[in-house]
């Protein structure tokens, strides 16, 4: 490793900042400190929760940093689409839409980039006390990511599922943020740990 700091762009909604946990549980935050060895720089976070693709669009733009450069770039989002019933097929087009935005910030390097499969807040403390169609919202989910899945190999960047995970886990008191709606820091360190392991085996910085 060199003594260069490389810097590290995390897209995404309330995962990605960790709703509901400290700033240093969120797994962008969680992920530089295992990788510590590789010299990272804070990471720069572009999310709010709540956000659908098309406002994380809006964020990108707000955010002024078209000509900025990342040594490793990572998307997670859908989630917010899910929930407010919009169909995959708008999803597809502002997904891949994000996508390519996340590959120019990588210097156009696929290898740098990784897409993150959406958690599926049906098996949540909130999906229940709300009387959820959990079936329901599990089927959306996947069918998002199968189409996140299938845009990631097509544009050639990884993809990391923590969807099946999420969905043995996730309902777990300990696992949940105060909410009972966001994962704890103990999800997102199973997400950095995961994160960690696969750029050691397949990026090169």
């Amino acid at each position: 490793m060199n003594n260069k700091k490389l810097n590290f762009l995390a897209l995404g909604d309330s995962y990605t900042i960790g709703e509901g946990v400290k700033p240093n549980e969120n797994y962008p935050h969680q992920l530089v400190s295992i990788l510590e060895e590789y010299n990272f720089s804070d990471p720069k976070i572009i999310a709010t929760t709540g956000w659908t693709t098309d406002e994380l669009q809006q964020g990108i733009s707000a955010a002024n940093i078209k000509e900025s450069t990342y040594d490793l770039v990572t998307l997670l989002i859908g989630v917010n689409n899910q929930y407010r019933g919009r169909s995959v097929d708008n999803f597809k087009e502002e997904f891949t839409e994000l996508l390519d935005q996340a590959i120019a910030f990588a210097g156009e390097d696929q290898t740098r980039v990784i897409i993150i499969s959406i958690p599926d807040w049906g098996v949540t403390s909130f999906a229940s006390q709300q009387n959820v169609d959990k079936q329901k919202v599990a089927k959306e989910i996947t069918a998002y990511n199968t189409a996140k899945q299938e845009i990631s190999i097509s544009k050639g960047v990884h993809y990391l599922d923590i969807t099946q995970e999420y969905r043995q886990i996730g309902s777990y008191p300990e696992n949940q943020a105060e909410d009972g709606l966001h994962p704890s820091g103990r999800i997102y360190n199973s997400w950095a740990k995961r994160l960690a392991d696969l750029i050691k085996e397949e990026v090169r910085f």
